[in-house]
């Protein structure tokens, strides 16, 4: 594609429109308040992409309401989630694009979440070798963040790393722009950006910037911490620390509009066989993870108890549900093959992210599909009907011949902590 024309107020290239729908393409989802989904897009994708770089490069671009759709938390309350529209994601992603390489380059080297050559692994291990070396850990919960951060001093961080005008005016937008229901009403925002926006990531990071990360700088240099996006945790050297960081950061959040999560937000001792003492808590979950005491081998073979993390029950309980939902023991038409090519993308990604650390625990919980392929296999064949045991044995005894025919099967084969 070709420069941006000179008549145009705003110098957005083409060029960057297309690179920021490669992206978006790439990146998927839902459609957004108009149904239009990628693949509608794309059936004109040439007079789309143009008209939507006229629009931001003239400055005549105002971004229509953003969908909202719940989703079900592990408590038994919903998430709001913000779906905009394909070519709202593009303009959004030229944005990005734009504020990333100004922005990245500022953020706390222990911010973790939506930033290039950072991931929620790294921020697991820097947490697990820090739970090592403190005895307590202040987990915080920020209540309803994306919800209800605030406009104005958003905005003046962003004006503090830029003076783009188009990328002002275009945030500010995004900011406000109306929340779509299920019921087409409309809800005005005053403050807030949704959760599921391709800028909302790279704004959170910048609030929380300011908000948290510089202060804990200035104010507790000596306590570290890792942050993913709104999930935080600090470690400390005695319960009396974390008790006045929490006092101190609640205080600080606030004067930036933000509130802790009363019942969500905890001090946990990080118990081993090194610590003595007994105290109430001594777990915290961070990224899907429980660290919590468990039992370990030495190289030795020696038992001992470490604080260590593992998938957690919530996490847990959530695979169980996508097993469980995909309903394979009513599908007595399809083949294993068929089977094991439509679910073994999903234990790749599980065993690639929960099965990091303690396998063993995440073994436990695909090994429920198992028992799956057992009611299916009752199904399937008359022999079987009615026998669970004799079920069992064939899916056992297809494991045994065909060790790689589930992703989880051969990896977990010889599960360990």
């Amino acid at each position: 594609m070709n420069a941006a024309s000179s008549a145009k107020p705003f110098s957005i290239s083409k060029r960057d429109v297309w690179d920021a729908y490669k992206r978006v393409k790439a990146n998927r989802g839902a459609a957004g308040v108009d149904g239009q989904s990628i693949a509608e897009f794309d059936e004109n994708l040439a007079l789309n992409l143009y008209k939507l770089w006229n629009r931001l490069a003239s400055g005549s671009y105002f971004p229509p309401p953003v969908r909202r759709v719940e989703i079900p938390k592990g408590d038994g309350r919903t998430r709001p989630l913000g779906i905009p529209t394909v070519a709202d994601r593009i303009a959004q992603m030229v944005v990005t694009r734009f504020l990333q390489p100004i922005l990245d380059p500022q953020f706390h080297v222990d911010s973790y979440g939506y930033r290039p050559k950072k991931s929620a692994k790294d921020a697991l291990a820097v947490a697990r070798q820090r739970c090592w070396q403190y005895n307590w850990v202040l987990d915080l919960d920020i209540k309803s963040f994306f919800e209800t951060l605030d406009h104005g001093l958003l905005m003046r961080a962003v004006r503090r790393h830029t003076t783009c005008p188009w990328a002002l005016l275009y945030i500010q937008r995004w900011l406000n722009a109306p929340t779509q229901l299920a019921d087409g009403s409309l809800i005005e925002r005053t403050a807030g950006t949704p959760q599921g926006g391709v800028v909302s990531p790279v704004l959170a990071n910048l609030y929380l910037h300011y908000a948290f990360d510089l202060w804990m700088g200035r104010e507790f240099p000596n306590i570290p911490f890792e942050r993913y996006a709104d999930d935080v945790i600090c470690h400390c050297g005695n319960e009396a620390q974390a008790v006045r960081l929490k006092d101190s950061i609640e205080r600080r959040f606030a004067t930036c509009y933000l509130t802790l999560h009363p019942q969500k937000t905890k001090i946990a001792y990080c118990k081993d066989d090194r610590r003595r003492g007994t105290y109430t808590t001594v777990q915290f979950d961070f990224l899907g993870y429980s660290f919590q005491p468990r039992q370990a081998k030495r190289n030795g073979g020696r038992v001992f108890i470490g604080f260590n993390p593992g998938i957690s029950v919530k996490s847990a309980k959530s695979i169980r549900q996508t097993i469980r939902s995909w309903r394979f023991h009513l599908r007595s038409d399809l083949s294993l093959d068929e089977i094991a090519k439509s679910v073994n993308p999903f234990f790749r990604g599980w065993i690639n992210y929960y099965g990091v650390y303690y396998r063993s625990v995440l073994s436990r919980v695909v090994g429920h599909f198992d028992s799956v392929l057992s009611r299916w296999a009752m199904r399937k064949y008359k022999h079987l009907k009615r026998r669970r045991e004799k079920a069992k044995s064939w899916v056992y005894g297809v494991k045994r011949r065909q060790n790689d025919l589930f992703a989880h099967w051969g990896i977990f084969a010889k599960a360990t902590g």
